[in-house]
C-alpha cells in the first residue's frame, strides 16, 4: 500500500506540474454509459459487474476511468473550461476470471485532456508518460514510450481494399487484435490471424481477418517499418500509406509529435515510433502509445521475465461525442498501479518504505502517561512512535516488535523512571550480536545493542540510532 500510494503521489505530481486538475468520478455508472465503450466492441456489456436499482435501471461498476470521464464531461460540458484537463486514480472492476497479474478489482491512474484536437495534446500526453516513468525512479535506459498512429493502419487497410463499412469495421478490429499479439505469437502467428485463422496449442481456433495476400503483406510490412531514428520511420511510413488521405494525416500527426518531442529534449532513447503498437481498445482514433519497461527482470528462480507494457494511451475522439452528438476530441494516458509497482519491485527500484515505528514497551501501566508523553515528543520530532496497547509481558511485546519489523524499542520500568532514564534496544543489531553469544554469562556481560540514557536525551539518542 505504501509503494502504491508513493507511485500515485509521484504520478499526481507530474500531472499537476503539467497543469492538470484532480477529479473523482463514482464507482457506479449507468450500464448504457459504459457498455458502448468496453474494449471489445463486438461484446458490449460483457466483462462488467452490473445490477438493477429500484427503478430497474442497470448500474455497472466502472470498467475503467475513461468512460466515466466522458460521461462527466458530456453532462457538464457547458460549465467546464475547454480543454478540460483532469487526473484521477481509483479502483476499476473487471468481471473476468482472475489469474496471475489479473484481478477483478485493481487501481488505475489516469490523465486526460478533453476538447483539444490535433497532435499537440497527444505529444504532451506522451511527455507526461515519460515523466511519470522518471518520477517513479526509473532511469532513461529502463523504459521507453513507443508511439504509433491508428490512422496509419487505416490507410494501409484502405489501400488493401478493406471497406469502410460495418463489416469492414469488424475486419479492422480483427486486424488490430492480430497485430496486438505480435510479441506473443511472432510474425507467423500474426500472419495466420490476418488470413484464415489460427489454431493454438490447446486446439482452440481463432477466426482470422481474411485479408487477401497483398493486404497481409502490407500489414506485416507496416508492423516492421520502425527505425530507432524517428525521421527515418516517418519517411518509410510516407511511402507505405501511398495516396490514402487518412494514412497521410497519420504521418503528419507523427511528424508534429516528433517536432515537439525533439524541441523539448525527449529523444529517441525515451520516445520512439513503433508501428507494432496498436492498443487493443476499440475506441482509439489517432495516435496511440505504450510505456514499456526495458530492464532485465528475473523471477525467484532466476529465469528472465518480460514485463512489457505497464501503461499507455492515445486519442479517443469518439467517446464524448457519442453522448453529445457533436465532435469532442480527447486524448489520455493510463497505467495500472499494481502492475507498475510489481515491476518496480522486481527491478529493485521501489522507493524505500517508511521506517517502522519506535515501540515504547509497557513495563508498568502506572507509567502509561510517561510512555505516551515520550511518544508525543518523538512524533513532534518527525519520528514514528507507538506505545504498545495490547496485553502481555515485555517478552511478548518484543516478539510483537519483531513481527512488525520494529528496529528500536524503548524500555522504561519503575527503576528507570525513578532515575530519570530510558533504555533503548536496537533489536536488529541485538539479534545479529546474539548469534555470536554462546553462554548466559556472555549475554549478561555484553548487553548487546542496548544503551541507557537520561530521559531528556532520549529523543536525540533515538534519532541518532535511526540514522546509523
Amino acid at each position: 500500500m505504501r509503494a502504491e500510494a508513493a507511485l500515485v503521489a509521484s504520478a499526481f505530481a507530474v500531472y499537476d506540474s503539467f497543469g492538470f486538475e484532480p477529479l473523482q468520478t463514482p464507482a457506479f455508472e449507468y450500464a448504457d454509459a459504459l457498455g458502448k465503450f468496453l474494449p471489445d466492441e463486438d461484446r458490449p456489456n460483457v466483462g462488467v459487474f452490473a445490477l438493477q436499482d429500484d427503478d430497474e435501471q442497470w448500474l455497472s461498476l466502472r470498467y475503467d476511468l475513461t468512460a466515466p470521464l466522458a460521461r462527466y464531461v458530456a453532462e457538464n460540458y457547458d460549465g467546464i473550461p475547454k480543454p478540460f484537463r483532469r487526473y484521477q486514480a481509483g479502483s476499476v472492476f473487471r468481471n473476468e476470471k482472475p489469474g496471475p497479474g489479473r484481478f477483478r478489482e485493481f487501481t488505475q491512474c489516469d490523465a486526460d485532456t478533453v476538447g483539444a484536437g490535433g497532435a499537440v495534446a497527444d505529444a504532451e500526453m506522451i511527455m507526461v508518460a515519460a515523466e511519470v516513468a522518471r518520477a517513479a525512479g526509473l532511469g532513461d535506459d529502463q523504459y521507453a514510450v513507443r508511439v504509433n498512429n491508428r490512422k496509419l493502419l487505416d490507410g494501409i487497410l484502405e489501400a488493401s481494399g478493406v471497406a469502410n463499412t460495418e463489416e469492414g469495421a469488424m475486419q479492422r478490429l480483427q486486424v488490430l487484435r492480430a497485430i496486438d499479439k505480435l510479441d506473443r505469437l511472432g510474425e507467423d502467428g500474426v500472419e495466420a490471424l490476418l488470413g484464415e485463422g489460427r489454431e493454438d496449442e490447446s486446439g482452440d481456433y481463432t477466426k482470422g481477418a481474411k485479408l487477401n495476400p497483398a493486404g497481409i503483406r502490407a500489414v506485416l510490412g507496416f508492423t516492421t517499418a520502425s527505425d530507432p531514428d524517428r525521421e527515418v520511420t516517418l519517411a518509410t511510413l510516407s511511402g507505405l500509406v501511398g495516396i490514402s488521405d487518412r494514412g497521410k494525416a497519420g504521418v503528419d500527426e507523427l511528424a508534429e509529435i516528433d517536432r515537439l518531442l525533439t524541441a523539448t529534449g525527449f529523444g529517441p532513447e525515451r520516445v520512439s515510433f513503433d508501428t507494432s503498437v496498436v492498443r487493443g481498445l476499440g475506441y482509439y482514433t489517432g495516435p496511440v502509445f505504450e510505456l514499456e519497461l526495458l530492464a532485465e527482470i528475473t523471477d525467484r528462480k532466476g529465469r528472465p521475465v518480460r514485463i512489457g507494457s505497464i501503461g499507455g494511451g492515445g486519442r479517443y475522439d469518439d467517446l464524448v461525442s457519442r453522448f453529445r452528438g457533436q465532435a469532442v476530441p480527447a486524448t489520455g494516458f493510463s497505467f495500472g498501479v499494481s502492475r507498475f509497482v510489481t515491476a518496480l519491485e522486481r527491478m529493485d527500484a521501489l522507493v524505500a518504505a517508511a521506517q517502522p515505528p519506535v515501540l515504547i514497551t509497557v513495563f508498568d501501566r502506572a507509567l502509561l502517561p510517561n510512555y505516551f508523553q515520550l511518544a508525543s515528543e518523538l512524533r513532534a520530532a518527525g519520528i514514528r512512535a507507538e506505545v504498545f496497547t495490547g496485553s502481555g509481558n515485555v517478552t511478548k511485546q518484543l516478539k510483537y516488535a519483531d513481527r512488525r519489523g520494529v528496529t528500536l524499542a524503548v524500555l522504561i520500568g519503575s527503576d528507570e523512571a525513578a532515575a530519570g532514564e530510558v533504555t533503548i534496544k536496537d533489536l536488529v543489531l541485538g539479534a545479529e550480536m546474539a548469534k555470536a553469544i554462546e553462554t548466559n554469562e556472555e549475554w549478561k556481560s555484553a548487553r548487546p545493542a542496548q544503551q541507557t540514557v537520561s530521559r531528556d536525551q532520549a529523543v536525540a539518542t533515538i534519532r541518532d540510532m535511526m540514522s546509523e
